[in-house]
């Protein structure tokens, strides 16, 4: 059919039916928030990378929590600042550390907000890395009981999932294998499946304190060039009992999400990481764009390409903005 018999615009000419034709819709349960989770009970500081982010203590944390709750967003991910930092990042597995504590809190005052723990020792170890050194490698093998040792303090805690996301081999078996043996079958990994050796990660950093003291992530991490790739990895950790399959980042790499969500039936998330949020947030303070048109925008990408669930800074916000609160 060609123009006049067949006009698209028809279903455009109104918001009423723009709505009711609509493929892809946000929906506040489908965000999870990042928290930075620090030890210090009197924690309370801006990241002056991401605007709107905090560092909070474990206090700080379960308001940012509830908050989050009450604006319809379907749950959190934990990230822990310790007190101190070895060579083996032994505070990550710390029963007292500020993962565990801020999980604890968490569930009793909003126990039906989902809680996900982010498994990784960059946070945790003196060097940075995500795992243990050998020399001045990267020793994923040798790092993979101490994520499962973590993985199983934060589900002990109560946390409702772990999130691996040091992309060594073998690490969401090796976990599965850890929660199963402890009597914990029922509780879910949503694995990094596809994490790419980003340049957008560097605000993440700052709040984290996981700047790296040598090297880089690139022998364990995707390189961004492969696609392929991801697919393979993806399907790797679906056959190791991976039950949410994870693309980081997300705006970048819209082909991999669709990719992703082509070959498996398992739900599928995205990450949008803290650069994607920083360069949204200096466009918008610098009058160049309308901060919250391109976040959901951007937002609506990520779910368009295929992802279930959006990881993202922005989903408070994100949550309200769809209610029509703020």
């Amino acid at each position: 059919m060609s123009y006049p018999t067949h006009r698209p615009q028809r279903l455009r000419s109104s918001a009423s039916w723009r709505s009711l034709v609509r493929e892809t819709t946000l929906r506040p349960a489908s965000f999870i928030l990042p928290l930075f989770v620090d030890a210090d009970d009197g924690a309370h500081e801006e990241i002056p990378s991401m605007p709107g982010v905090e560092r909070r203590s474990v206090e700080g944390s379960v308001a940012l929590a509830v908050g989050a709750r009450d604006a319809g967003v379907g749950g959190v991910i934990l990230f822990g600042i310790p007190e101190a930092k070895d060579e083996r990042g032994s505070a990550a597995w710390d029963p007292e550390g500020p993962v565990p504590r801020a999980v604890r809190a968490i569930k009793r005052e909003a126990p039906e907000l989902l809680v996900w723990a982010d498994v990784c020792l960059c946070e945790y170890t003196s060097h940075g890395h995500c795992g243990v050194l050998t020399g001045d490698r990267v020793d994923g093998d040798r790092s993979l009981p101490l994520l499962a040792e973590a993985a199983l303090a934060y589900v002990t805690a109560g946390a409702d999932a772990v999130a691996p996301s040091d992309m060594f081999d073998g690490r969401v078996g090796h976990i599965r294998t850890a929660l199963d043996d402890a009597g914990f079958p029922g509780t879910p990994i949503v694995s990094y499946a596809v994490k790419y050796a980003s340049s957008l990660y560097g605000p993440f950093r700052d709040a984290a304190h996981s700047a790296l003291s040598h090297g880089d992530r690139r022998a364990h991490q995707m390189d961004p060039a492969n696609a392929r790739e991801a697919m393979i990895e993806a399907e790797l950790d679906e056959l190791e009992g991976a039950d949410i399959l994870m693309v980081k980042p997300a705006s970048y790499y819209l082909d991999v999400i669709s990719n992703l969500r082509a070959h498996t039936d398992l739900p599928v998330a995205a990450y949008q990481v803290s650069g994607e949020y920083a360069m949204i947030k200096a466009a918008a303070a610098n009058g160049w764009v309308d901060e919250r048109s391109v976040a959901l925008e951007s937002l609506l990408s990520i779910g368009r390409a295929g992802a279930d669930v959006i990881i993202t800074y922005y989903a408070r916000e994100a949550a309200l903005w769809l209610k029509g609160e703020s």
